[in-house]
């Protein structure tokens, strides 16, 4: 990848990637997605991501099902929950794949980060994956500052979950964090011309690929819920931290929900990292910027919770 407007770092590791003559994931089964990521993630070195006093499993009951979370407590004086969902295209993704970074984020911030184990699909679909996301979150609220956060198709759940808090009066959520958010099932935005070929890690037919499965009924995709961007009123939405990448095909689609927002009379901090890829923030211990814009990030939600 020669493109001069991505970082020297990312040019390098989509180098290495190329190198390798991986296989798209839209190319396969969602199994054997799951598995390429597996061997991807067991590839990089361990114990990245700050330091906790503890790490713990638990689960957490809603009706029938039985949910998978994974509490984060940083040394030091706590405040506040942060509610965190893993992306992965809601088809592949763990608690272990997202450690780095869900480290990262709750020692910056000095609050306990709950990363939530959601249903993925194709087995479980559209709604599935968001009640769960949601009846989790409901699950850990407490009485302190609250905020939820994920990244791509976990973007698109903390944005769902912030709609849906709302519009169910459910927990008082703070702060929404969403890390280069999937908000709409459209593919026909410029960023999806520019970046959406392959080169650049996401894209045009991996998406298409991700919202067969999780909406395999077209026809919802279009549900607020399912694609936020959608949404006929933004307002009354808690405040959020936006963090983009420039060489995305979701930029334009993360762009358009924070000028919504905007326009909604709700409070945005947009971040666009113009030289960045699609999920470069999680690579915690493995890329400078995004050790730094964790940490960035994770500051700046350790601000609105002491106001």
């Amino acid at each position: 990848m020669d493109d001069e407007r991505l970082h020297p770092d990312i040019r390098a590791i989509l180098a290495r990637r190329a190198a390798l003559a991986l296989s798209p994931y839209s190319a396969g089964t969602p199994e054997a997605a799951r598995a390429a990521f597996a061997a991807s993630q067991a590839a990089l070195p361990r114990d990245r991501g700050a330091r906790m006093a503890t790490i713990v499993n638990e689960t957490v009951a809603a009706d029938d099902e039985i949910i998978r979370i994974r509490r984060y407590r940083p040394e030091g004086e706590v405040h506040g929950t942060i509610v965190y969902f893993h992306g992965g295209g809601w088809v592949f993704g763990t608690l272990d794949a997202f450690d780095p970074v869900c480290r990262e984020t709750a020692a910056s911030a000095g609050a306990e980060v709950v990363s939530v184990d959601y249903r993925l699909a194709p087995e479980t679909p559209y709604p599935g994956p968001l009640d769960d996301a949601y009846r989790a979150l409901c699950a850990v609220a407490g009485d302190g500052p609250l905020a939820v956060m994920g990244d791509s198709a976990g973007g698109n759940l903390a944005a769902a979950c912030a709609l849906r808090a709302r519009d169910e009066g459910g927990p008082r959520i703070d702060l929404q964090v969403l890390l280069y958010p999937i908000t709409d099932h459209r593919s026909d935005r410029d960023s999806y011309d520019a970046f959406g070929g392959g080169g650049y890690l996401l894209s045009r037919a991996d998406m298409a690929w991700y919202w067969g499965h999780y909406a395999p009924d077209a026809a919802q995709r279009a549900d607020p819920y399912a694609s936020p961007l959608r949404a006929r009123d933004l307002s009354g939405l808690p405040s959020a931290i936006v963090v983009l990448a420039g060489c995305d095909p979701l930029h334009d689609e993360g762009l358009a929900y924070a000028e919504r927002l905007r326009a909604a009379k709700v409070a945005v901090d947009l971040r666009v990292h113009p030289d960045m890829i699609h999920g470069f923030f999680t690579m915690v211990g493995l890329l400078g910027t995004a050790d730094a814009a964790a940490r960035s990030v994770g500051a700046a939600i350790r601000e609105r919770f002491s106001a």
